[in-house]
């Protein structure tokens, strides 16, 4: 008797644990061991760079990485030929810049041109984007101090030598090939040499043409009211390779200004074949 009821206990017990582990209503416990991953989404995307040529892009790194800048304009002009080696014997204005993203969508850089020495300390953030209208229209805001410590006829501590800029920074994809860009600029004390600080906006328009995954073609022009120094808008079209963590970029323009604060206010010369010169630019993605 004790064995028949010790048996039927037995199977009473197993039958339970096996309705223990039927899914409740059609619904699956959750395993508690396993790992959630939550799904990731990368940021949209127009152009792929931090910059076109001058003007910035709504690019920014991934939290903890870094990037570092080469920048080269030649002053002689392309037309000058043979004797200079069409530009490239000859003087250069330079650029050196280290970027570092403490967060993602957030970008800092402190960069240094050889043009009168000029630093320039510069703040990006990317706080929005808008992919499910026709078009993806990405947005940014960039915000920079430069210090220019060789000014002629003034000490280099001088309150003068102090410019400070912002700019929104508004970009689009047109199909999966055509990045526009249309970037509003404010720059305080335009030009270092006046005495009297005065303050102006600028407008920059570029786009850029990806042929195919390494190889595109770009351009940028920047509007802003004629100045004595720099009474033309600066013109800049290229190309650009991109491998894997390097952009490379040569362009020609009518600017051999180069930092933000240089290049804003224009140039002194026309956007005409005979003033173009070569330029450069390569920079690398870092990661520790």
């Amino acid at each position: 008797m004790i064995g028949k009821y010790s048996a039927r206990t037995l199977i009473l017990l197993v039958s339970g644990l096996g309705l223990l582990s039927v899914p409740i209503l059609g619904q699956e416990r959750p395993r508690q061991w396993e790992r959630r991953v939550e799904p990731t989404q990368a940021p949209a995307t127009a152009f792929h760079a931090t910059q076109i040529i001058n003007l910035p892009t709504t690019e920014t790194l991934a939290s903890g990485e870094w990037q570092f800048e080469i920048s080269h304009r030649f002053l002689p002009a392309l037309s000058a030929g043979s004797d200079v080696l069409w530009g490239l014997d000859g003087p250069v204005n330079m650029r050196l810049g280290l970027g570092y993203a403490p967060a993602d969508r957030v970008l800092v850089t402190l960069a240094r041109s050889n043009l009168q020495d000029n630093w320039d300390l510069q703040l990006k953030w990317r706080p929005l984007e808008f992919e499910e209208t026709p078009v993806p229209l990405l947005l940014a805001l960039q915000g920079g101090a430069a210090w220019s410590s060789e000014v002629s006829d003034r000490d280099s501590g001088d309150r003068g030598n102090f410019q400070y800029y912002g700019q929104l920074i508004l970009n689009t994809l047109l199909g999966e090939r055509l990045a526009l860009g249309f970037v509003p600029s404010y720059l305080y004390n335009v030009q270092l040499e006046r005495s009297d600080p005065e303050q102006d906006l600028f407008l920059g328009f570029g786009a850029q043409l990806f042929l195919t995954d390494v190889l595109s073609v770009n351009g940028e022009w920047t509007v802003g009211e004629s100045r004595a120094e720099t009474e033309h808008d600066v013109g800049s079209f290229g190309v650009e390779l991109e491998t894997g963590g390097h952009f490379f970029k040569i362009f020609l323009s009518n600017s051999v200004r180069i930092n933000p604060s240089q290049s804003l206010p224009g140039t002194d010369f026309p956007f005409e074949p005979d003033e173009w010169r070569l330029g450069f630019a390569i920079t690398r993605l870092l990661r520790f």
